[in-house]
């Protein structure tokens, strides 16, 4: 059997399929040369992550194809439904990755709240020359203990989110229309631990309500977060984009900064991704990443550690 990661795979996951007799080819083929690729190795199973789309024509014109990975949560560019009916099996790792997006939405806010996002510009082109006017400009952040976040979607990136904001001593609230009820338990190193109970709100009651607003959604057929949803908000809060771009409505993003009702905002993905509008890289209120949010070596290697168990389970 030959498995294909595209997109890559950490090495964890290819030892443990090769253990287990699976040739695993890691060569990043080009999206249009794809199909030939697989077809002319007789690829089983095709590993992906944001990258690689998996549509109809790949999945009707690679009839050697029994397996469809993706490793994170999200499977908007594989045609998952379509897959399954050809009989091919379609996996994904949905918690394998939420630690590392929840603690990169924290360093956006944590740099958010402290200017680190600009003064990590500004300081190599000024420090020596402009310190005092710098500190100066730095000096008024604030402190994320005893704030309000609001977290739109309270799947397992949301939740892990959650945890780290108790862990902070904020107050959490989350709106989630396919989950009215959620209780976190929230484990400390001593092995005690706590659990918390919460019920969703409304959106409007969120929105004009949180200090600071993480989102955790998959990809809409709309904005999440537009112009009606701006103008609501309590003036100087935070947002955090995490999740898919397209989500959140960029420009009127840029117009809630630019009048001052958004503090800041810290972006890991981008409505326009892979080449970001220069208005938003430009901004000097925007905290940016390239969609690194599951990009860490525990994530990556518990990613593709799933991945190949699964892979065994379903293919040996």
């Amino acid at each position: 059997m030959k498995i294909l990661a595209n997109d890559g795979m950490a090495q964890a996951g290819i030892k443990v399929l090769e253990d287990s007799g699976f040739e695993v080819l890691t060569t990043r083929v080009a999206q249009e040369q794809l199909q030939n690729f697989i077809n002319d190795n007789q690829i089983n199973g095709l590993l992906v992550r944001s990258a690689t789309q998996v549509r109809k024509d790949l999945i009707d014109n690679c009839p050697s194809l029994k397996l469809i990975g993706r490793g994170g949560v999200g499977m908007d560019n594989i045609d998952v439904e379509y897959a399954k009916g050809k009989g091919i099996h379609v996996i994904n790792t949905p918690s394998a990755s939420s630690s590392s997006v929840a603690e990169l939405v924290f360093a956006h806010l944590f740099g958010g709240v402290r200017y680190l996002h600009d003064a990590n510009r500004n300081m190599p082109l000024e420090g020596d020359s402009k310190f005092k006017q710098l500190k100066k400009s730095y000096a008024a952040g604030m402190e994320l203990r005893g704030k309000t976040l609001g977290i739109i979607g309270f799947g397992r990136i949301g939740q892990a989110t959650a945890k780290i904001a108790l862990g902070v001593g904020m107050k959490v609230i989350y709106h989630d229309p396919f989950l009215e009820k959620a209780s976190i338990e929230l484990p400390f190193f001593d092995g005690r631990s706590l659990t918390f109970d919460f019920e969703s709100q409304t959106k409007d009651e969120l929105v004009s309500t949180a200090d600071f607003i993480t989102l955790h959604v998959p990809a809409q057929k709309s904005y999440v977060l537009g112009k009606k949803e701006f103008e609501q908000m309590k003036p100087g809060v935070g947002i955090v984009n995490a999740a898919r771009g397209g989500v959140l409505d960029e420009v009127a993003l840029v117009d809630a900064l630019e009048n001052g009702n958004v503090s800041f905002a810290g972006l890991d993905v981008y409505e326009s991704e892979p080449s970001p509008e220069i208005r938003i890289l430009m901004h000097p209120n925007i905290s940016l990443t390239p969609h690194i949010g599951a990009a860490t070596g525990e994530a990556q290697n518990r990613i593709s550690t799933e991945l190949a168990e699964q892979i065994i389970t379903l293919l040996k």
